[in-house]
C-alpha cells in the first residue's frame, strides 16, 4: 500500500491543499492521503497564528467527506521540531509494510539534496512532486538516489495561500470557498486570524 503523506503548517489549511493532495492520490495511485500537521516546522521562522489544537481540528475538519484522506497527528504529538527523517522512522517503524511517499510542490523538488539526512529519507519514502501548469524542472544535476525517489505528476494551478486567507481574515473578507465551509465557519467561531 503506498500512501501519501502531505505535512504542512496548514494555518490554515486550504482548499489549494485539497486539490494538491487529490492530484496526488489520483496520479499517483495513492491508497490514502495522510494530511500531517508540523508541530514546530524547521524552516518557518514565524510561529504559526493559530494554536496548535486549532489547526488540527481545522484539518481533520477539512479531511471529511474524502475517505481517501485522513488526519494524521504524529508530528503534533511527538512535540519539538518536526524533522522528516524522524516521521519517517516513526512512520515505518508503526506502519511496517506500508510504502509512503511525501507530496510537495515540484519547485521544492530542487531543494531536496540539502534535506537533513536526505541520504537516510529516499532509502525509506518515495516523493510526489506537484508540477504547476507551465514550471519546468531539471533534475539532471540531482544525485541519483534522489533522483530514482522522485515522480512528478501535473497540478493546475491553484493560486490560494494561508498568508492570503489570513491576510483576508484579518481585513475582513471573504475566504469562502478557498477553504471548505467547515474551516470557514470554525474560523468565524473561533474568531481566527481576525485583527
Amino acid at each position: 500500500m503506498l500512501v501519501g503523506i502531505m505535512g504542512g503548517t496548514f494555518d490554515p489549511i486550504h482548499s489549494g491543499h485539497l486539490i494538491a493532495a487529490e492530484r496526488a492520490r489520483v496520479e499517483a495511485d495513492l491508497a490514502e492521503v495522510w494530511l500531517m500537521p508540523a508541530n514546530v516546522p524547521p524552516h518557518k521562522p514565524n510561529a504559526p497564528k493559530a494554536t496548535t489544537e486549532q489547526r488540527w481540528e481545522m484539518v481533520c475538519l477539512a479531511a471529511e467527506g474524502n475517505p481517501f484522506f485522513r488526519p494524521v497527528d504524529i508530528e503534533i504529538s511527538k512535540g519539538g521540531v518536526s524533522y522528516s527523517i524522524d516521521t519517517i522512522e516513526l512512520l515505518t517503524k508503526e506502519y511496517p509494510g506500508t510504502e509512503f511517499a511525501y507530496i510537495i510542490g515540484a519547485d521544492m523538488v530542487q531543494f531536496l539534496p540539502q534535506w537533513h539526512r536526505i541520504d537516510d529519507i529516499v532509502r525509506h519514502i518515495r516523493f510526489i512532486g506537484l508540477a504547476r501548469p507551465g514550471y519546468e524542472l531539471d533534475m539532471s544535476h540531482m544525485p541519483i538516489n534522489i533522483r530514482n525517489r522522485v515522480t512528478i505528476v501535473p497540478m493546475p494551478l491553484v493560486e490560494i495561500s494561508s498568508t492570503a486567507i489570513r491576510k483576508e481574515r484579518q481585513r475582513n473578507g471573504s475566504v469562502r470557498y478557498l477553504v471548505p465551509d467547515s474551516v470557514n465557519l470554525y474560523m468565524e467561531v473561533n474568531r481566527l486570524y481576525e485583527s
